[in-house]
């Protein structure tokens, strides 16, 4: 096989989460474009758009919708998968939410539904989807992280944690099921352009600030993460296994 046809993902079926815009559905729509199948989740508001936009080029996609910050979302969203598309062959952990406030006064209630949606959430659906997996003996999760994976952030605690629980729990997956012939890892985005961090884009000071430490001099596009998306996704990356791929215009260099 060359190596141009190992990025295809002509016969696989994709589930990417919060697909409804972002980062979410430039993964959905480059998965879609590589070949694949996609289940595109919307959780706050449906991902009907994403799925239209695959169809309209001649790919299958279908829309769905279910709350992660609820404890059986994740079960829930599995299970209306499988039973309309199959199975996926390639999960893709995206869903999140950001909640800004001092440590010291950060609600109890706002952890618990951030920890939900982007941990708990992760680990569950990465398990319906990996128990399928082991049984076909092959499989994709790939897990969006974040550059908090490493740093700490500024008001954001539960953030953090959560992507910090990310990076870890992608290499504690990787661990047990690369042998089994599941490839699970992560892509930490660096600063880009979305919903999540549009509070940050309006702040003159601080988007002065994260502009004049990325060396690529830009906050990122959504579509600037599918490459990485479609290579974790493929067979190009069979012998790639717990890595946190970082894609940020260079931020972590400096």
């Amino acid at each position: 096989m060359g190596i141009l046809e190992r990025f295809r993902l002509e016969g696989k079926t994709a589930l990417v989460t919060g697909a409804a815009g972002g980062l979410g559905a430039a993964i959905a729509i480059a998965l879609a474009e590589a070949g694949a199948a996609v289940a595109c989740h919307g959780n706050r508001r449906p991902a009907d758009a994403t799925a239209e936009q695959i169809r309209s080029i001649g790919k299958q996609a279908q829309s769905f919708s279910a709350d992660l910050s609820q404890a059986h979302g994740a079960d829930k969203l599995f299970s209306a998968v499988t039973v309309a598309m199959g199975a996926p062959d390639i999960l893709v952990n995206n869903a999140g939410m950001i909640h800004r406030n001092t440590a010291e006064s950060f609600e109890s209630a706002a952890w618990s539904t951030v920890l939900q949606v982007n941990l708990t959430s992760v680990f569950r659906l990465s398990q319906l989807a990996g128990t399928e997996m082991l049984k076909r003996g092959s499989g994709k999760i790939i897990n969006v992280a974040s550059l908090l994976s490493f740093q700490g952030g500024i008001r954001v605690p539960a953030y953090a944690a959560s992507k910090g629980g990310v990076a870890q729990l992608t290499k504690a997956l990787a661990n047990e099921w690369a042998s089994r012939g599941l490839q699970v890892n992560a892509i930490a985005p660096g600063y880009f352009r979305t919903e999540n961090t549009s509070a940050l884009q309006q702040d003159e000071t601080r988007n002065r600030q994260i502009l004049e430490r990325i060396p690529a001099q830009r906050w990122g596009n959504p579509e600037d993460i599918a490459g990485a998306a479609v290579f974790l996704a493929s067979s190009a990356s069979d012998y790639v296994n717990g890595e946190v791929l970082v894609v940020d215009g260079g931020w972590m260099a400096r």
